[in-house]
């Protein structure tokens, strides 16, 4: 069950970020960013926040701005900082690594924080993303079970990106091969970036003379920037999928430009890596947490995790997430008429 939480006002980002001026006598956790620009990151951060100020540790910080070789520095701050532990939103699944062997040669715990770190030695904590692909394509498919579909992915160098694809494609697979769907055009999108995703978009409109009939989009980021593309064409209210609950993405669900956003509720998600990386300082081993079990990757890593529970939104429950404090009202309906509960 997905456990809610209220939690601090996510306070803004810098290079390298104190908890408070005071000294605490806990722990210091080390977290690091790899692009703390996007919308959720600094939700996830405050929740973070709250769990630590809660067991008295200590909070430092660095962003990475979606650079590999920054990301590796980072982690060498944080570690002469004195952090016991660490918690790594990875940029890159493969360069990380050297990051974590100096964090194991200094006996320091990492947790792997939304994005798998292919190496053992690290507490991998996520939600389901297989299951948020099946959520996307499940939700588009639902209103445009046939035509030509274009598959904006995420970054090249993030596994989340292929484990949604794969969910995506247990979904469309029979309506694939029963020649009901046809994939018009398939992209990376390097970095998660928006604007990335719009060049895409444009690219595969253009490929196809705007024939295009659904988009599944693998993040609200992605999602939106397909949107731009598509309103450029004239084409609003085409099928398009993301996730994060981003607010633009869930006002653009009011408005009827995206028919779905898969919500992490990244509150629980980072209140659960602080109460992980509390427990890990305190000397608890990887197999002891709780609720974690073993999990084998598709290379062939076998970590320690724990998945939590996403939850799609769409026009039928967008009062969901207004109801759990995620977003105000006057926030999810800014600019709509005439829509959907709660903006009716």
């Amino acid at each position: 069950m997905i456990r809610r939480t209220l939690f601090a006002a996510a306070l803004a980002a810098t290079a390298v970020t104190p908890l408070a001026a005071l000294a605490q006598d806990g722990p210091t956790v080390g977290v690091s960013w790899s692009n703390f620009q996007e919308e959720r990151w600094k939700t996830d951060e405050a929740a973070i926040r709250s769990a630590l100020e809660e067991a008295g540790a200590t909070y430092v910080s660095a962003d990475a701005q979606s650079s590999s070789s920054k990301q590796l520095s980072d982690i060498e701050s944080l570690i002469s900082q004195g952090a016991d532990v660490l918690i790594i939103l990875a940029q890159d699944t493969q360069a990380i690594i050297p990051a974590v062997q100096r964090a194991y040669d200094n006996a320091i715990p990492v947790i792997a924080y939304d994005r798998l770190i292919e190496d053992e030695r690290a507490f991998y904590l996520t939600f389901d993303n297989i299951e948020v692909g099946r959520m996307q394509a499940r939700a588009v498919f639902e209103v445009q079970p046939e035509g030509n579909y274009v598959m904006i992915k995420g970054s090249p160098t993030d596994p989340n990106a292929d484990f949604l694809r794969q969910g995506q494609q247990e979904v469309l697979q029979d309506a694939i091969d029963a020649g009901d769907i046809t994939i018009v055009g398939e992209a990376y999108t390097d970095g998660w970036l928006p604007a990335n995703a719009q060049r895409n978009m444009e690219q595969i409109l253009t490929a196809n003379d705007n024939a295009v009939d659904a988009v599944v989009a693998s993040n609200d980021g992605t999602a939106g920037g397909a949107v731009a593309a598509l309103q450029a064409q004239g084409m609003d209210g085409i099928p398009v999928s993301g996730q994060d609950a981003d607010y633009a993405a869930l006002n653009r669900i009011a408005q009827g430009t995206q028919t779905v956003s898969v919500w992490k509720d990244s509150r629980d998600l980072g209140r659960r890596a602080g109460e992980i990386a509390i427990s890990l300082a305190d000397g608890t081993e990887l197999s002891e947490i709780e609720g974690a079990g073993e999990w084998t990757s598709p290379a062939g890593t076998t970590l320690w995790a724990e998945f939590l529970e996403p939850v799609p939104i769409t026009q039928d429950n967008l009062g969901v997430v207004v109801d759990a404090g995620w977003i105000s009202k006057d926030e999810l309906c800014q600019g709509v008429s005439n829509g959907p509960a709660p903006c009716n």
